[in-house]
């Protein structure tokens, strides 16, 4: 499984597993089939209620060329609304995401969705499935336009996800543990993080007993006297406070 390291706007970097092609086809196609079903309940109304208009060649290149049309703006709308999810990557378990940690804003979303048609749509997704495959960052040619790519969601426990992280704003809606937690440094939390990364990845003795030591190593450093239950949680809740109380 590929995976990729973003560095939110908080200045922590988080690490999340990259959309598998699979994953990403898939969510096109019920894309693609949510659309085309959306486009010929229109169209039968259309003939109910104007039959007679949809007739001649202009009428004939509007029927052809509106399901592209849909496709390009369900696409802009699902991802400006849904913050990079249209129904079909909600589906999946998989989301657009910026490189830089920020959310897609529009003129990413429109980016992507113009260069759909040429790696998804006109060449029947063959330059985008290669591109996916063969870049570091699984992108499509959309992807490298918008300096996006596409994760997932509902990875490994030890990962967040870009709510855990990007959704914690202010102290009104997140009241931390352990607010001493200021006293350490950026490039401590990176170090908490990749040890809760490594052990989850690796769940042998010898990484257990890495978390555990660095636990211990912490808690005289935040004056904490009681050791916590559950030394996974007290480092998420860790990386949970600094990102709060640091921004």
């Amino acid at each position: 499984m590929k995976s990729i390291e973003i560095t939110t706007t908080q200045n922590v970097t988080i690490e999340y597993e990259l959309a598998r092609l699979r994953e990403r086809a898939l969510a096109w196609f019920m894309d693609v089939m949510l659309v085309l079903l959306a486009y010929f309940i229109l169209l039968q109304l259309a003939h109910v209620l104007f039959g007679g208009i949809f007739s001649g060649d202009i009428s004939d290149t509007a029927i052809v060329l509106l399901p592209f049309l849909g496709f390009f703006l369900y696409h802009i709308f699902f991802e400006i609304w849904n913050i990079g999810q249209s129904p079909g990557k909600m589906a999946m378990g998989i989301k657009v995401v910026r490189l830089d940690g920020k959310d897609p804003e529009w003129s990413d979303v429109v980016l992507r969705a113009v260069l759909h048609l040429v790696d998804s749509l006109f060449s029947f997704g063959v330059i985008g499935a290669v591109l996916i495959k063969t870049t570091g960052k699984s992108q499509r040619l959309g992807d490298l336009a918008a300096n996006t790519t596409i994760i997932r969601v509902k990875s490994a426990a030890h990962q967040f996800q870009l709510a855990d992280i990007l959704g914690i704003s202010t102290l009104e809606n997140y009241q931390p543990t352990y607010p001493q937690v200021r006293t350490l440094s950026e490039k401590d939390m990176i170090f908490i993080k990749n040890v809760l990364t490594r052990r989850q990845r690796y769940p042998n003795r010898a990484h257990q007993e890495v978390m555990e030591d660095l636990v211990a190593q912490l808690l005289p450093l935040l004056g904490i006297e009681q050791r916590p239950v559950n030394s996974v949680e007290f480092l998420r809740t860790l990386l949970r406070d600094y990102i709060v109380l640091t921004r």
